[in-house]
């Protein structure tokens, strides 16, 4: 399943994202794994703010450029946001132990999980961001075009939850 949606402000993008992180909550002992692509300043980390909100976490996202990985605690769920910006390749990934953090109630919000290709757990939900006209790349307040597209049953239930 795939949808596309045009978010007009960064406020819009942050409430989807809160939307998403009800829907995962939703599912208690699903490990999930979602995949934020899209070039820098497209709204991935603003997304991730809408999605620890949507957990009860208050307060902005904490970028992991050069961390990584941020972990989160939610009730009986952890959310874990990495960024692989600065990754060379999916060999890089074996470092962060990734295996060890994809297990029954962790959530993985992964930005530029392109760079991991072939090393990471499968995906469940692919969230493509993108600025919705043309020439307005870098924009602060321009629109931008998300593309959500599912996989499995748990993607395919999620990308849903998101295209209402």
């Amino acid at each position: 399943m795939t949808t596309a949606l045009t978010l007009p402000t960064a406020v819009a993008t942050r409430e989807l994202g809160a939307r998403l992180g009800r829907a995962l909550q939703s599912m208690p002992g699903v490990p999930q794994v979602v995949a934020l692509n899209g070039d820098l300043g497209a709204g991935k980390t603003t997304f991730v703010s809408g999605v620890l909100a949507g957990f009860g976490l208050a307060g902005p996202a904490r970028s992991p450029t050069y961390t990584l990985i941020e972990p989160y605690e939610a009730g009986t769920r952890t959310l874990y946001h990495l960024d692989l910006y600065r990754l060379s390749g999916p060999r890089d990934l074996e470092a962060l132990g990734l295996r060890d953090l994809h297990v029954s109630d962790s959530t993985l919000l992964i930005e530029w999980a392109e760079r991991g290709a072939g090393a990471l757990p499968p995906v469940d939900l692919t969230l493509q961001f993108g600025y919705a006209g043309a020439g307005l790349a870098g924009a602060d307040d321009a629109p931008r075009q998300l593309t959500i597209t599912g996989h499995g049953a748990v993607g395919e239930r999620l990308a849903a939850l998101l295209s209402k």
